[in-house]
């Protein structure tokens, strides 16, 4: 019989369209692999179709394993991850705690810090508590303002002066009670896709972002269609390695496994590169980078889908050796 995977998609975040179109590309190279492939759509107000059985250990025998592309909130910060655990169903990506960590941007930066990776100075402010004379007195214009817990640039504004920054504050808090205000570095966006487990992470060749716009927003990334990448960066090779080492030391901090993309932003006037964030469902579009630079790497998308399915299953039967009572 075939390996049955469930397919999470849609949502309940901003990202819900995005993730149908990422589900699609992703089902079509399962089923090129050979896998079968049972869909789930989960509407912008939270209803399955069809209604799922979890969470109870061995209530699931249609599903093998599931492959969840449910980006931003309600699927790619640890919450379905717990709902997959409670059902004990192999998943793809990274777990619980990773999965929250990478989706909190302050939270992120504390722990890649903490193991002496390079993150951009940032200020953390909660809505209700705004204030933009704070963010004035710790950097100069322009600042980027974010949402904490969000993906695919929704939320996020730069700022130039006092009055866009209350716009982008109040835009920002709109999204999360928690809001991140970042010093902006003036340079290149890179990406860089990681895939694997604990014990045999690696990192893919970089590719560099070229926004059309003043910075990749959401409709740069998805609605324009007019930013371009360059596959792989143009980059000496000596930089290439530091940053595919920083990214895999980036994903291992967070206990990232199977999947996640690392950006980073290069500083031009330094040549410094800082982490600015790890998405753990990166985008499978037909214009996402995480596939493409992977294809680049050697790795096409069948084989992609296929090496992350065994990922998980690995994963999944390696939890069988913990004792979890006495």
């Amino acid at each position: 019989m075939k390996t049955r995977v469930a397919v999470l998609q849609g949502g309940r975040s901003g990202e819900h369209e995005i993730s149908l179109r990422s589900a699609k590309s992703v089902s079509a190279a399962l089923e090129a692999s050979g896998y079968e492939v049972v869909p789930y759509v989960i509407s912008p107000e939270g209803k399955w179709s069809p209604a799922p059985i979890f969470p109870e250990p061995g209530s699931n025998p249609g599903i093998d394993v599931v492959f969840p592309i449910l980006h931003g909130t309600f699927g790619e910060d640890g919450t379905v991850q717990g709902l997959l655990e409670l059902a004990d169903l192999p998943y793809v990506g990274p777990g619980v705690m990773a999965s929250a960590i990478a989706m909190d941007k302050e939270t992120l930066k504390r722990v890649c810090a903490e193991r002496g990776l390079p993150v951009t100075e940032y200020l953390t402010q909660y809505r209700g508590a705004l204030d933009p004379y704070a963010v004035e007195a710790a950097f100069a214009y322009p600042v980027f303002v974010k949402p904490a817990n969000l993906g695919s640039s929704v939320g996020i504004s730069k700022a130039h002066n006092h009055p866009e920054l209350v716009a982008a504050l109040d835009f920002a808090a709109r999204f999360d009670w928690k809001i991140l205000i970042e010093r902006t570095i003036v340079g290149r966006e890179i990406e860089c896709a990681v895939l694997g487990n604990y014990d045999n992470a690696r990192a893919s060749s970089p590719c560099e972002i070229l926004p059309s716009r003043e910075f990749y927003d959401y409709e740069d990334k998805y609605l324009l269609d007019l930013a371009k990448t360059e596959l792989p960066a143009d980059l000496d090779p000596q930089v290439t390695a530091e940053l595919q080492r920083i990214a895999v030391a980036a994903y291992l901090a967070c206990n990232c496994e199977g999947m996640s993309r690392v950006d980073f932003l290069m500083e031009a006037s330094t040549g410094r590169v800082y982490i600015n964030e790890i998405n753990t469902i990166p985008g499978f579009t037909s214009i996402s980078m995480y596939p493409k630079m992977w294809e680049h790497s050697g790795v096409s998308m069948p084989q992609l889908v296929d090496e992350l399915i065994q990922l998980a299953l690995a994963r999944h039967e390696r939890k069988k050796a913990t004792q979890f009572s006495r």
